[in-house]
């Protein structure tokens, strides 16, 4: 079994800053990438920026320039460093992997932590 497990969300101001980690344990052969999504009501959940084993990057086009992702492949764990937040930015955070099952090394499947809430107030 696969467990993610997510931390950091939280009430903050606009202009501040926080950082979302998740760490992804059980029965794991590797983790191709990790991603953070983000969704509001009336809207489907968009992914924010994901990164993959090696360390190649991706960030959607509204948090270029005020987050940054990270990872400590040792540790199967993904950070998320918010800054400069806007009101627009309040969502729920959901931590994803991309990961193949010990004894399934050829295949890939997702999983989802359990999602946190980031609040932003103007």
């Amino acid at each position: 079994q696969v467990q993610l497990v997510e931390s950091g969300g939280g009430l903050v101001q606009a202009g501040g800053s926080l950082r979302l980690s998740c760490s992804a344990s059980g029965n794991i052969a590797n983790i191709r990438a990790m991603a953070w999504y983000r969704q509001t009501p009336g809207k489907q959940r968009d992914v924010v920026a994901s990164i993959t084993s090696g360390g190649a990057t991706y960030y959607a086009d509204s948090v270029k320039g005020r987050f940054t992702i990270s990872r400590d492949n040792t540790k199967n764990t993904v950070f998320l460093q918010m800054n400069s937040l806007k009101a627009e930015d309040t969502a729920v955070y959901s931590c994803n992997a991309k990961l193949a099952p010990t004894g399934l090394p050829s295949v890939t499947i997702n999983y989802w932590g359990q999602g946190t809430q980031v609040t932003v107030s103007s």
